[in-house]
């Protein structure tokens, strides 16, 4: 059962606008490079001038095959394109070539994790669908001078557009699975990910309803291109939404836009009904023909996938599940663990220490994983160093503090900090003898039946070491004095 606002129930799906990263444009063979003058990068075919003929660009296609390969979806061998009409400023053709009828990838699904609780329950959103089209160019407003003008250099921009089931309850989930969405599309290379230049542009469905009943009318939130924004964008929705209705009103169909100043959302246009683009097919384009070599072809050059790695993660170094999906969020990350692992032979350790200490290191700097002032192999001589009794897990992570700040390597900060632990079985055994006859009162309560009694022994006897006793073996060795 999904959690209720309200006693309201959140129904959310996604379409998500992933631009291709090829270096032309999808039918044309202007580039696509970002941040170029305004409209120096539009040529005859972009704008459809008279005499001209798109043309598939090949790369455009291998790269929505992979994104078929990535999520387990079927990839059709025969998908169409079509003519979407409809009239904005920005849209220099008055029409977008896009595929309605038949998209080359359909259904998929992908998968996250999410934390509820202390707990972390694996979701999964369906996906409709993943098809191929051309991006619009983009309108200019300048209100200091009070003048609009369009920039067409987007126009013919290859975009994947993929569109979820309304699988989403909240939005914790929507950002969980747009951050797997943009994790995949970045992993697999098809995409550079960049949300400020609109290489990865959200839209949001939103609509709430009572448990069981039909689903309500939908309000569409449209280019949210951050993951704060996103969450902060549909939560406002949804309390507007339910305000909304328990004042009597009916919520109508339409598109909104998010103003991150005021945390509102406001709509840009409504919708009785949705909009009739006349699609017919583009009759300058055949149907795109996909052969099975083609995509065996295309799956034998691509990089291990994020799942497929997760899934070795747990067979080869017996991580749990959810450390297996976390350690496999970037291939940075990914190469950071096994190279750790294999370096030290402890790979839950190396995973509690990336996903822990390096992880709060890294994000409270800002920095990523790639940029880590404790290499893999240091990570590794430290843990080896936690693994052999060398030092405790306190003293580590003073080490750890040393080797970030870059003052030497590890059996240097060791040596130099003096925290290596007491060995000496013997020289153990005196100060604990010393601790019980100072303490006859916790002895009496700990034998009486009070096992609490026992920390009153532990924390003198550490104090006495100078926390250089291994905290497991002034265990064994209270045990064996006391039993």
């Amino acid at each position: 059962m999904s959690k209720l606002v309200q006693g309201y129930e959140v129904v959310i799906g996604f379409e998500t606008h992933a631009q291709l990263s090829t270096q032309s444009k999808i039918f044309s063979r202007a580039s696509v490079a970002f941040g170029a003058e305004p409209n120096t990068q539009a040529c005859a075919v972009d704008l459809a001038l008279p005499g001209t003929l798109p043309v598939m660009n090949v790369g455009a296609v291998e790269r929505a095959i992979e994104f078929g390969l990535a999520i387990n979806a079927h990839i059709a061998e025969r998908s169409v394109f079509g003519r979407k009409n409809y009239c904005y400023p920005d849209l220099p053709k008055g029409y977008q070539i896009s595929q309605f009828e038949i998209p080359v990838v359909q259904g998929g699904e992908v998968s996250f994790f999410l934390e509820e609780g202390k707990e972390s329950v694996r979701k999964t959103v369906r996906l409709e669908r993943a098809h191929l089209e051309e991006d619009a160019g983009k309108s200019l407003h300048e209100d200091f001078i009070g003048q609009s003008g369009i920039d067409l250099n987007r126009a013919g921009t290859p975009l994947l557009e993929i569109v979820t089931h309304p699988d989403i309850r909240s939005s914790d989930e929507a950002v969980a699975y747009a951050k797997e969405l943009h994790k995949i599309v970045t992993w697999i290379g098809i995409c550079d990910g960049n949300m400020q230049e609109g290489s990865f542009r959200c839209d949001a469905n939103v609509s709430v309803r009572k448990p069981g009943q039909p689903l309500g009318t939908r309000r569409e939130i449209k280019n949210l291109n951050s993951f704060k924004f996103m969450q902060q964008a549909i939560d406002y929705e949804v309390r507007w939404q339910i305000e909304e209705i328990e004042d009597g009103r009916a919520i109508q169909q339409a598109t909104v836009l998010f103003n991150p100043d005021t945390g509102e959302t406001r709509a840009m246009r409504t919708k009785e009904d949705a909009a009739d683009y006349r699609y017919f097919p583009d009759p300058d384009l055949p149907p795109l023909v996909i052969g099975r070599d083609w995509v065996e072809r295309v799956k034998s050059q691509m990089a291990e996938l994020p799942r497929v790695m997760a899934e070795r993660f747990v067979k080869d170094y017996a991580l749990p599940e959810y450390d297996a999906t976390q350690l496999t969020q970037s291939k940075a990350v990914a190469a950071y663990f096994e190279a750790t692992a294999k370096a030290c032979g402890q790979p839950k350790l190396a995973s509690n220490w990336i996903m822990g200490e390096v992880s709060r290191r890294l994000n409270a700097s800002e920095l990523g994983i790639e940029q880590s002032p404790v290499s893999a192999a240091q990570l590794a001589v430290l843990i080896g160093r936690i693994s052999d009794n060398t030092i405790s897990n306190n003293a580590a992570r003073q080490v750890f503090d040393g080797l970030w700040n870059q003052v030497g390597e590890v059996d240097a900060i060791i040596e130099a900090k003096g925290l290596k632990q007491m060995n000496d079985t013997g020289e153990l055994e005196k100060i604990i003898d010393d601790v019980l006859a100072a303490n006859p009162k916790n002895v009496e309560e700990f034998k009486a039946g009070n096992s609490k009694a026992l920390n009153g022994l532990v924390g003198p006897i550490m104090k006495a070491s100078k926390g250089k006793a291994n905290p497991a073996q002034v265990n064994a060795l209270l045990m064996k004095k006391l039993g």
